[in-house]
């Protein structure tokens, strides 16, 4: 039978339909072909001036921002609505200097690189007085939004509001802390350590778990098992961890599921009062496999349909042979 699911943390339902539950390799999406090497714009990006580089990580502009800082961030009204200039950054991080496609594929060191690159530009941005909010992500595979172009980036872009996503998760985060006095990504991750139904692969620093309310098949979060609201400041000293964990759980995606589409995004705390967040949120990076598609009833109720059981998905992905 079907079940209905409550996301502990902002309330939306999943509805998880175990009658649907199939086989993982009738959902894949697979990467199939990417541009050579020749042909490829981040490979002779590469050669070129960028914002900053470091340990074969280079960061450049955008050649087709969805955000820019041309003009001033002004908000102004239009009748009823709100309306402001698109104020922001848009940064795409090159993650390595080979035509390498899937971040699965580079070395422990070299994911360690891209990530504190992500933590060094997010320290950058904060100092802009209208930046509410920065987001590092990756899209990987064209069914997760990105080209065919076969070298491995992500993207950081600031925003000067909150956005709703971040606000139902910091609200839901306070409401645990206010009536437990305990953080609600803690307890969660005490209980999967504790039950291990849910749970993909863990090591000293993170754990990885297939989330109770799952909205997609073999969605996963990375949980740092030490509690930090601040991504910049929650990986100093792990980040050989977090680089381990990030590379074993995509070989997961790779080699189990024939090399998927995915995404993954970093979430941290808002820039502004970042103390008021401290006790009640904890950082956490979502990565999610893009092997099904958001149809009407989805899109009409804010439910979400997952066809295979988070349970089902942790127990497949645990048992999948992973190898560098």
């Amino acid at each position: 039978m079907s079940q209905l699911r409550k996301d502990p943390i902002v309330g939306r339902w999943t509805i998880i339909a175990t009658e649907r539950a199939r086989r993982p390799a009738a959902f894949v999406d697979p990467l199939s072909t990417t541009t050579d090497q020749k042909h490829c714009p981040y490979c002779q990006d590469i050669a070129s001036p960028g914002v900053y580089e470091s340990q074969g990580v280079k960061v450049i502009n955008s050649s087709s921002p969805i955000l820019d800082e041309s003009k001033p961030f002004e908000l102004r009204g239009h009748g009823l609505y709100d309306v402001c200039h698109s104020y922001g950054v848009h940064e795409i991080v090159l993650e390595t200097p080979t035509h390498t496609a899937n971040m699965a594929d580079l070395p422990p060191e070299q994911i360690n690189a891209v990530m504190q690159t992500y933590a060094l530009r997010m320290q950058t941005h904060r100092k802009n007085p209208f930046v509410e909010y920065i987001l590092a992500y990756k899209n990987y595979g064209v069914a997760a939004g990105s080209r065919n172009i076969g070298h491995a980036r992500s993207q950081i872009m600031t925003v000067p509001v909150l956005p709703m996503r971040v606000l139902d998760k910091i609200s839901g985060s306070k409401k645990y802390f206010d009536y437990h006095e305990r953080c609600l990504f803690c307890d969660m991750v005490t209980q999967e350590l504790k039950s291990m139904e849910r749970v993909v692969t863990q090591n000293e620093d993170f754990v990885v778990i297939t989330p109770f309310a799952s909205r997609f098949p073999f969605e996963t979060w990375i949980l740092p098992k030490g509690h930090h609201c601040d991504f910049v400041e929650g990986i100093k000293g792990h980040e050989d961890s977090l680089a381990a964990i990030m590379k074993d759980l995509l070989l997961r995606f790779k080699m189990g599921l024939n090399d998927p589409a995915y995404n993954y995004m970093i979430q941290t705390s808002p820039v502004k009062k970042a103390s008021s967040y401290k006790d009640d949120y904890h950082w956490h990076i979502e990565v999610m496999p893009r092997l099904t598609r958001v149809a009407g009833f989805e899109r009409g109720t804010g439910f979400y349909i997952c066809p295979i059981p988070p349970e089902m998905s942790a127990s497949f992905l645990r048992e999948v042979e992973i190898h560098a």
